[in-house]
């Protein structure tokens, strides 16, 4: 009998061929029945619920080894964002699919560890610096993960790809929070 983890790993390839692609397609790559798939996921948004669940799993273990403690935050920061867009390489369908909405506890509970690793270099970046300390700390959480999420965009809609994103990114995450300088540049050093 199939594991779990074979159905998620058979899913994420379908889905990466045809975002649109049923539980049958998905039970058939697996090499199982629909009714062996439904054991395990009642419908196709437990399952994207689930893929999902596992590619945040992947993005925190990938942020805890990104040594977010060393160097400027701002360039932290970087990384960090860089840790999650690797895992669209693990789950390229996550970029064009859209994902069963998650009740808001659930949303939350994902995104936890990620916005407290976020929280805690924007506060040590303000404390060293790096980082606007005029500038909320929320404001900052929003604005960067609003950065990221436009990167995702463009790379959605075709307009980048990954790499150019990830570029973007780098340039455009120590502008929007870095320390404003006299003449009203950031002082990042890009």
């Amino acid at each position: 009998m199939h594991n779990a983890q074979a159905i998620l790993n058979a899913a994420s390839a379908v889905l990466t061929e045809r975002p649109e692609a049923g539980l049958a397609e998905v039970a058939k790559a697996a090499g199982i029945s629909r009714k062996t798939l439904y054991t395990h996921f009642p419908s196709r948004d437990a399952l994207i619920n689930a893929l999902i669940d596992r590619a945040t799993a992947r993005v925190v273990a990938a942020i805890e080894a990104a040594d977010l403690e060393t160097g400027p935050a701002d360039q932290a920061l970087v990384r960090l964002l860089e840790a999650g867009w690797r895992s669209f390489e693990d789950d390229p369908f996550l970029l064009h699919l859209s994902a069963a909405p998650a009740p808001a506890e659930q949303d939350r509970d994902r995104h936890a560890p990620v916005l407290e690793h976020l929280r805690r270099v924007v506060i040590r970046g303000q404390r060293e610096g790096d980082i606007d300390p005029e500038a909320s700390v929320d404001w900052l959480l929003a604005a960067t993960l609003a950065l990221g999420h436009a990167a995702g965009e463009e790379v959605r809609a075709g307009r980048m790809t990954s790499q150019q994103a990830i570029d973007a990114l780098r340039i455009g995450i120590p502008r929007l929070i870095g320390r404003p300088s006299a003449t009203g540049e950031t002082s990042s050093g890009t």
